[in-house]
């Protein structure tokens, strides 16, 4: 199996279970909250020994945690918390195949894999997820406000993507600051848990903000 089947195989099956716990809310949100609190912590001090990148990102991780279970307490805010989800999924996704179809120049040294390419696709992706997301809204008859295809939306859905692509470089960062590959290895394709919400982590801290300026919803 490739490393691209593993990764789709994976994302197929954490990605109902993670929503499962999301939508369901309560205990069940804050038992799996707390799941990936404390794996993410068991990777943290297993592969990084700076004290200071440690203290870093578990301040990340826990802000971006308190941030789903704040985006989770009403219907709204917990349709802008499934966008956010849908679309780093798909900003990740257009980087990969923008990355791996079209050789552009290298992006950074920090993350050798990285294309100018893979910057665009990332960004045209991510509109992708509006429509998604506002099908899913419009097909469960879910009751919301937001209609994620106004104009300030497609604007936010690039801002966004490029928050979860720095994120993405700021974890890589770190690990190579350590020489390491991969935060962990309980997800096959993707590494650990770190590896899978790196980029997310950012968007979500960025959007809990968001709300606190007004600018959405």
């Amino acid at each position: 199996m490739t490393n691209l089947q593993k990764r789709i195989l994976t994302s197929l099956i954490i990605l109902p279970i993670s929503f499962f716990f999301i939508l369901r809310g309560g205990y069940f949100l804050v038992f799996f909250l707390l799941s990936v609190f404390f794996v993410s912590n068991y990777e943290l001090f297993s592969v990084f020994n700076k004290k200071a990148t440690i203290l870093f990102l578990d301040l990340i991780l826990i802000l971006s945690l308190f941030s789903i279970y704040y985006l989770s307490e009403n219907s709204i805010r917990l349709n802008l918390l499934i966008w956010v989800i849908i679309l780093v999924i798909c900003s990740d996704v257009g980087g990969y195949v923008f990355g791996k179809i079209f050789k552009w120049k290298k992006l950074t040294s920090i993350s050798p894999k990285k294309t100018l390419s893979g910057v665009f696709g990332s960004f045209i992706f991510s509109l992708f997820s509006l429509f998604i997301t506002n099908a899913i809204v419009i097909k469960n008859g879910i009751n919301s406000s937001l209609n994620f295809l106004e104009p300030k939306f497609f604007f936010l859905a690039i801002i966004l993507s490029l928050v979860a692509q720095a994120g993405d470089l700021t974890i890589s960062y770190f690990k190579r600051i350590e020489k390491v590959k991969d935060a962990g290895k309980i997800l096959p394709g993707h590494g650990g848990i770190l590896d899978r919400i790196d980029g997310l982590m950012f968007v979500l801290i960025f959007t809990f903000i968001l709300i606190q300026i007004k600018i959405i919803p």
